[in-house]
């Protein structure tokens, strides 16, 4: 559908059987580009899917398709593992075209009403829902100016990005700034041909669940009960009936990274089958 044949992307955040990133990544394969796949080990599930090998399982997806890819194990948050993420990008591809900022936190002891969040919490959230972001953005920006050929910066942040709920403080505070991040970047990248956009899904159906139902639900449940209690939950508020899948949000970064989107930038664009209209 889209024409991405000679563009070089990485995704960060990308190491799931079920997740987001591996969506993205496979998908824009699809559309024929090469992918960089990242996360911060090689297998970040590895005590949840045993028949899964997370970055390498991406990457051999990826040539499966006639495309070429690699993994970059990094963590985001830091400025110097990100530096050379991206510069191992564009030396094994000799350039960069496409950044899809993906990674970020599990929930966690995150998940609590403010009177009872640590500082420690907060701060591992923001460091790498919004630092990573300003860290892999700054550093692909820098190539993507040198260049001088345009490019696309996609950055995941969430409904909850544009209303917070109770429990959601750091991790919805740190999907607003993506937002406002994404505007700024997107104004400052304009003169340059780039384009910077945001998505924001609604809960989809990744590991991830797994994680928020034990951090939200009752602990005498068991964990299968606790997903499917709160999948329940929040499936019933989606109109259109479902909870979101990672192909979803991938069919909209395949727009975005396209030429198709040659003149959207600076928008958060909603993907939650209609439990957020806006």
């Amino acid at each position: 559908m889209y024409n991405l044949d000679g563009k070089v992307a990485l995704v960060t955040g990308a190491g799931g059987k079920n997740g987001i990133g591996r969506a993205i990544a496979t998908r824009l394969a699809k559309e024929g580009a090469d992918v960089a796949v990242n996360d911060i080990t090689e297998h970040p599930y590895v005590a949840d899917q045993t028949d899964w090998q997370g970055l390498p399982d991406v990457v051999r997806e990826i040539e499966a398709m006639g495309r070429r890819a690699i993994s970059v194990v990094a963590d985001v948050s830091d400025a110097k593992q990100v530096a050379e993420m991206v510069d191992k990008t564009v030396t094994h591809f000799g350039k960069i075209d496409i950044l899809v900022n993906n990674a970020g936190t599990k929930a966690d002891k995150d998940r609590v009403l403010v009177v009872d969040l640590t500082e420690a919490d907060w701060d591992r959230v923001q460091r790498v829902n919004v630092k990573g972001v300003f860290l892999c953005s700054q550093a692909t920006a820098r190539h993507l100016v040198k260049q001088g050929t345009g490019g696309k910066i996609i950055n995941i942040s969430s409904i909850t990005g544009k209303q917070g709920s109770a429990r959601y403080a750091a991790y919805s505070a740190s999907k607003f700034a993506v937002i406002g991040f994404t505007q700024s970047l997107a104004h400052e990248l304009a003169p340059y041909g780039v384009n910077v956009n945001a998505i924001c899904p609604s809960l989809v159906d990744t590991e991830r669940v797994g994680h928020l139902a034990a951090a939200l639900m009752p602990e005498n449940l068991s964990p299968d009960e606790q997903r499917a209690e709160f999948a329940g939950r929040a499936e019933a508020s989606v109109p259109l009936g479902r909870l979101a899948e990672g192909e979803d949000v991938a069919k909209m970064a395949a727009f975005l990274a396209s030429d198709e989107a040659a003149y959207l930038t600076g928008l958060a664009v909603t993907v939650a089958g209609g439990s957020m209209m806006y």
